[in-house]
């Protein structure tokens, strides 16, 4: 049960127009942004941020971008974000099974990792979430390989997820409906004949 009662049809005016603006389609709008959407002027605010997140203007691809909110998620413990994330996008940017597990429960020197760009991308999270930094030695071999631009997305993006993750988490906001959880992706484990 959300900590915040989260907003239930029919909605005012002014909360459903900003719900269907928050989300694609004709799609339900998520419960997250239900909670959101109590406090309007918040949410609005939030939305044009959220937009440029997941926006084609973004510098790093779709699937760099995953990769940063999944592991980001994963680090808070926000199994409801990146659920969403999870159900909404993995697919359509190529992670597999075995990625989606390694995003929770490994890291980047797994061996399903064999872009180099995506190792740094994972390296980089971790360090923004350990230390809130990135060492000198991290920061020359992602600068050897993401150009300014694309850094500082990739350090604000990482943010804007530690906050979204607090707020999914500190709320309680309750999964969405067919959205995976951190143990649908165990890390497979190898067995040997003894």
């Amino acid at each position: 049960m959300s900590r915040i009662a989260l907003l239930e049809p029919p909605y005012t005016d002014q909360a459903g127009a900003l719900l269907a603006r928050m989300m694609p389609g004709d799609a339900p709008p998520i419960g997250l942004f239900r909670m959101f959407a109590r406090n309007i002027p918040m949410a609005d605010a939030m939305h044009g941020w959220g937009r440029y997140e997941l926006g084609r203007r973004l510098t790093l691809t779709m699937r760099e971008r995953e990769i940063v909110i999944d592991r980001t998620c994963a680090l808070c413990g926000c199994e409801y974000e990146w659920g969403v994330h999870m159900m909404t996008f993995a697919e359509r940017v190529g992670l597999t099974r075995e990625q989606a597990a390694s995003l929770v429960h490994g890291g980047s020197a797994g061996e399903c990792w064999t872009s180099e760009r995506e190792r740094l991308l994972i390296l980089a999270v971790d360090a923004l979430h350990e230390r809130s930094d990135i060492d000198d030695a991290l920061w020359t071999r992602l600068a050897s390989v993401f150009d300014e631009l694309e850094l500082l997305d990739l350090l604000l993006l990482c943010g804007w997820y530690h906050a979204v993750s607090f707020a999914a988490r500190a709320t309680r906001v309750p999964h969405e409906p067919g959205a995976p959880r951190f143990a649908d992706f165990l890390p497979i484990t190898t067995r040997t004949n003894r």
